[in-house]
């Protein structure tokens, strides 16, 4: 059979994978559809012995058929740091195109003591795989965050001048975003300064960077401003005229009760001199206080002076070039967390064609796949016998008669 020259071939296969790709650029893409994904990624050697170990695996249970599919790389011991990255095809950027980065994880061990990140970075160029670690520079960090009840987000983090800005408000996952099935996350950061964030393809979040993040905001206090210290923000006051009443100290705050009586039975000489018992006297009324009035003098609250913030760049927010890395630097206190379908891309729709060629079949009848291992796995409940089915007071019984 005849055949094309192995370089030819090669070169032909580039030019189709980027025709499909026309209107935009792949910078990275993994599908874990084999072992050569070994020769791209790079665990770290940051923790030594103790770094936790990644697994090529689909898991402990897919949906029918769907098994190649669903392979992808997962953590494998708990209370360890996971750490693995690689070097994308192409350097990404953020400044001309927009950005969508993509990728799906499933949480198998996910119950409600879960605790563990399931985030991916992006990393700039001078990066060394061998020691990527927590310490490491990165421009995004995007993802899950879920630990118990108290912690369940989708994070969104970018680098700024060497600070990294948390987003103000938490992306919130409801109850169903936090199972064990595959999802997946989607980021897109526009060149416009705007954002959107989606979880299985429905939008979770969108906005303005500038707006949501602690960037240089567009006016600020005057820092040559203060408050004068003559100024009267006290609205209130107490009454320099009012005075307190004469005799007004010495009303008591209880008073013997006027309606008891002596027992009859009562005897001094066993029972002691009689006192009526005391209750709250109605006519006290507290510690004595003036009055309050309005203040004369006062000014209303101060205003500190806005001016214009000399560090506003909107233009900077969230601009990277030279983005050559992808990594998961992760500290997971439960392992089987499966990782997969990961892209970084300025083509929005080739993103969305990958999530249905990926997870849109993977999660198909996964929810089935699940309770039927859970059934094969799971230890059944001892069964009741006959008797105790019968009298339900049986087993008090016999527990009084031991």
């Amino acid at each position: 059979r005849h055949g094309l020259p192995p370089s030819q071939a090669m070169k032909l296969l580039s030019l189709a994978l980027c025709a499909t790709t026309a209107a935009g650029t792949v910078y990275f893409e993994e599908k874990f559809a084999d072992k050569s994904w070994e020769k791209r990624w790079v665990p770290s050697e940051w923790k030594g012995d103790e770094a936790g170990k990644w697994s090529h695996t689909a898991g402990e249970w897919f949906s029918e058929g769907m098994e190649a599919e669903a392979t992808g790389i997962a953590t494998t011991d708990d209370m360890r740091h996971h750490t693995i990255s690689a070097k994308m095809d192409k350097a990404a950027a953020t400044t001309a195109k927009p950005l969508v980065v993509q990728f799906s994880v499933k949480h198998e061990k996910k119950d409600y003591s879960f605790c563990g990140g399931g985030y991916i970075k992006l990393h700039p160029k001078g990066f060394d795989q061998k020691k990527y670690g927590g310490d490491d520079e990165y421009a995004i960090m995007f993802g899950p965050d879920l630990c118990g009840y108290d912690v369940s987000r989708i994070h969104l983090i970018f680098n700024h001048k060497g600070e990294n800005l948390l987003k103000e408000e938490d992306i919130k996952l409801d109850y169903d975003d936090k199972n064990e099935m595959t999802h997946l996350y989607t980021l897109i950061v526009e060149t416009d300064g705007t954002y959107e964030v989606l979880l299985d393809e429905v939008s979770k979040a969108s906005g303005k960077l500038s707006e949501e993040w602690a960037f240089p905001s567009e006016s600020i206090k005057d820092p040559e401003q203060s408050k004068p210290t003559d100024w009267v923000d006290t609205k209130m006051i107490e009454d320099p005229e009012a005075k307190k009443p004469e005799g007004y100290d010495d009303m008591p705050a209880e008073i013997p009760d006027p309606d008891s009586e002596k027992p009859d039975d009562w005897d001094e000489e066993d029972d002691g001199e009689w006192e009526p018992p005391m209750i709250d006297n109605p006519d006290y009324k507290g510690e004595w206080e003036a009055p309050m009035i309005e203040n004369p003098d006062y000014k209303g609250e101060w205003e500190h002076p806005v001016i214009s913030n000399p560090d506003y760049a909107p233009d900077t927010y969230a601009k990277y070039t030279d983005l050559e890395y992808v990594g998961f630097e992760l500290w997971t206190v439960n392992a089987g967390s499966v990782f997969d379908n990961v892209l970084v891309t300025d083509d929005k729709a080739y993103a969305t064609k990958m999530a249905a060629e990926t997870w849109g079949k993977i999660k198909e009848g996964e929810s089935d796949a699940f309770d039927a291992w859970k059934k094969a796995n799971e230890p059944e409940e001892e069964e009741m016998d006959e008797d105790m089915l019968a009298d339900p007071d049986m087993e008090e019984e016999e527990h009084d008669e031991l």
